[in-house]
């Protein structure tokens, strides 16, 4: 049995016991993880999914957080420039082993979805203003009360309604000389 799944942008097609390098996930060493998004899945009884199969989930143990090869940037500027610069850049990335296919039941095995670590920065960041939520509302009350002075104060008086323009001189006659 093998199944197609999809992960940071890339489609994978797995079996029980193969091991993945995929886009970094947010997991340690040693957890358990399943992703849910899978395309098809295959084998006596194939099932292709419209977009994604319901149900159906493949489960991994991550091994290790690794980088991949080095990629090396090289830019030059011919002519009259002759200045060139390189650059590097080595991507994160998770190993992974492949446990189990699940062809239906994956919402009750109670497993961590698998989430990529700019997902779950994100997620981080929708969460940290809500717990610092009651904060704001202590700073409410006290914004409150210059509000009421404010609505206190008798309303200002109003300006003066600005002069009506002068009324326009008639045009100058032309003479004839």
């Amino acid at each position: 049995m093998f199944a197609v799944l999809k992960t940071g942008g890339k489609q994978y097609k797995v079996q029980t016991g193969d091991v993945l390098r995929v886009e970094r996930l947010a997991a340690s060493a040693g957890e358990k993880i399943q992703f849910n998004d899978i395309l098809m899945i295959g084998g006596d009884k194939p099932t292709v999914g419209a977009p994604m199969v319901k149900g159906a989930a493949v489960q991994a143990e991550v091994i290790d957080e690794i980088k991949a090869d080095k990629v090396i940037t090289f830019h030059k500027r011919r002519r009259k420039h002759s200045s060139q610069r390189t650059r590097g850049h080595r991507q994160k990335l998770t190993l992974l082993r492949v446990t189990d296919i699940l062809a239906s039941g994956a919402e009750k095995s109670g497993v961590k979805e698998a989430v990529g670590s700019a997902a779950a920065r994100v997620a981080a960041h929708d969460a940290a203003p809500a717990a610092k939520a009651p904060a704001k509302d202590a700073g409410a009350k006290a914004a409150s009360k210059p509000a009421a002075k404010v609505a206190a104060k008798p309303a200002a008086a109003k300006k003066a309604a600005a002069k009506p323009a002068a009324a326009k001189k008639p045009a100058a006659k032309k003479t004839k000389e």
